[in-house]
């Protein structure tokens, strides 16, 4: 038998009403709107519409439930991104986008690396850090593998600001993790860099280019999928277990909202 474990988050609209004022532009990011059509009300007037019927010719005078959604961001939710996001040349080639990406590519042996004893709100996690979480789980970092950081960003909704102050890495992190064989880096917080004030500010005091994006950007050296906004991953193993990424099916996107589901054999 197989357990199957969620670890995406629900693209609930009521996040974009808890969305502090001063993050609002980030609201399309973590969901939709949905416009809900119910089968007694504009699901009715759909189908009668359609069907050029009256309501008492269709079931208990109902029609069909259906659902709109608007303003929906590629980068919505849980998602992941394509090598085309972080850039239109990765290791010299053209970039690839999701519908480039074969599934096979997104189910992947998966190691979680708690890396909650070290991450600081707005800060880059270390890779000392990294090296201490990948020693926990009792194994060494394979070609292919899938590591999910486990930052403690599960403590957090939209409401709070501290879901917007996560825990985030550079780029030398990210080429520290790809260089031991990762192909896909994902994260419980919101972004995989550190937050934008956060990389803004220290642009700003340095004048450095290095301080803008550079997690993003380190994947224009060496290839790999980035997933955000991942959720439960306290309830995996720290490894032992495969998880899946499965994107919406979207023609050369450089993201897509995806259903991440980890599997445990029993």
């Amino acid at each position: 038998m197989t357990t199957i474990v969620d670890l995406s988050r629900t693209l609930d609209p009521a996040y974009r009403d808890m969305v502090p004022p001063a993050y609002e532009p980030l609201a399309a990011v973590l969901a939709p709107k949905i416009h809900y059509l119910a089968p007694g009300g504009e699901g009715l007037q759909r189908t009668m519409d359609i069907f050029g019927c009256p309501a008492e010719h269709l079931p208990n005078g109902e029609g069909w439930g259906e659902d709109w959604l608007t303003e929906m961001n590629t980068h919505c939710g849980t998602h992941v991104d394509a090598p085309l996001h972080s850039g239109s040349l990765i290791e010299g080639k053209p970039a690839r986008t999701i519908s480039d990406i074969d599934l096979s590519e997104l189910y992947r042996p998966g190691m979680v690396l708690d890396v909650r004893p070290w991450a600081a709100p707005g800060e880059a996690i270390s890779i000392e850090a990294l090296e201490q979480a990948i020693s926990a789980t009792g194994r060494e970092v394979r070609q292919g593998d899938a590591l999910l950081l486990r930052t403690g960003q599960e403590r957090y909704t939209p409401a709070d600001p501290e879901f917007f102050n996560y825990p985030g890495m550079n780029g030398d992190g990210t080429r520290y993790l790809t260089g031991l064989g990762a192909t896909i880096l994902g994260t419980d917080a919101m972004a995989w860099d550190r937050p934008f004030p956060v990389m803004k500010a220290a642009y700003e005091a340095t004048g450095d280019p290095k301080e803008l994006w550079d997690g993003h950007f380190a994947i224009a050296d060496k290839e790999a999928f980035i997933i955000q906004q991942l959720d439960n991953l306290q309830a995996l193993p720290l490894t032992g277990f495969h998880v899946g990424f499965f994107p919406i099916k979207l023609p050369k996107t450089s993201a897509s909202p995806c259903r991440v589901v980890g599997f445990l054999d029993n």
